[in-house]
């Protein structure tokens, strides 16, 4: 069985995909100042899930220009939707084998660079940097919706209750 914090990272991946759902490929590539786009929002978080996971955790880099396109600090855009809901559902697929490997002890270890040597931070505090800013653009993407006239948005936070309630480590 995958690690608790794994349960609430696929909990946060599908509420962070509920909110963009409903979601035309028009007002994807809307900009509100000083907001990004919601397509950016979508390519930026696989971006991060990349890095830390395909990167950092295997070696992988299978979208190098997300890598330069999305990254913390990287201009603004307006992606479209469609290649954003891609290239985020093929990182996550690609990151979830992975991810059901890691224990207690395993987030435990810092990442190890291609080059052999540790990383600066531990797998788990990298995977609960992913859950936490997934939560962060939500709360954005939702706030976006709103001024773009959006009505009778998802109700947060979802059935956390049975989807991922607390369950302490074993």
């Amino acid at each position: 069985m995958p690690h608790p914090l794994l349960q609430q990272l696929r909990f946060t991946r599908q509420e962070f995909a509920r909110a963009l759902r409903t979601v035309t490929p028009e007002d994807a590539e809307k900009r509100v100042l000083p907001l990004n786009s919601l397509g950016w929002s979508l390519g930026h978080l696989a971006w991060q899930e990349q890095k830390y996971f395909l990167h950092w955790g295997q070696g992988e880099m299978p979208y190098p220009e997300i890598d330069k396109r999305f990254r913390s600090g990287a201009p603004a855009s307006t992606p479209p939707l469609e290649e954003m809901w891609s290239v985020w559902r093929d990182v996550t697929r690609r990151a979830d084998p992975w991810l059901d490997t890691l224990d207690s002890k395993r987030l435990q270890e810092p990442y190890v660079g291609k080059d052999g040597k540790p990383g600066g931070r531990i797998i788990g505090a990298l995977l609960q940097r992913v859950v936490y800013h997934y939560w962060y653009h939500t709360g954005e993407n939702m706030a976006l919706r709103k001024l773009l006239g959006h009505q009778q948005l998802p109700q947060f936070v979802g059935n956390i209750d049975e989807q991922a309630p607390y369950v302490p480590e074993s």
